[in-house]
């Protein structure tokens, strides 16, 4: 009867170990998931606002290549 007790009592606080180490990992592994997806949001935006002013550059570009074209014809 005792080997069954000790059997109990050592696999109930095997178990209660097993869980709060679950439990401390998930923790950690959701800190730095977090973290990750901080960082990419901010590299998203950071992405975005160059993407932003590269479109702009472009389009002025194209303007201005419009009115030098414009500029020529009248010069010939």
């Amino acid at each position: 009867m005792e080997y069954i007790i000790t059997a109990l009592i050592t696999g109930g606080l095997s178990l209660v170990g097993v869980i709060i180490t679950n439990v401390s990992s998930s923790k950690k592994i959701e800190a730095q998931l977090m973290t990750a997806q901080a960082v990419t949001d901010t590299k998203i935006e950071t992405l975005t606002e160059e993407v932003r002013k590269h479109n702009t550059f472009a389009d002025r570009i194209t303007a201005l290549e419009v009115k030098v074209a414009a500029l020529e014809r009248r010069e010939q």
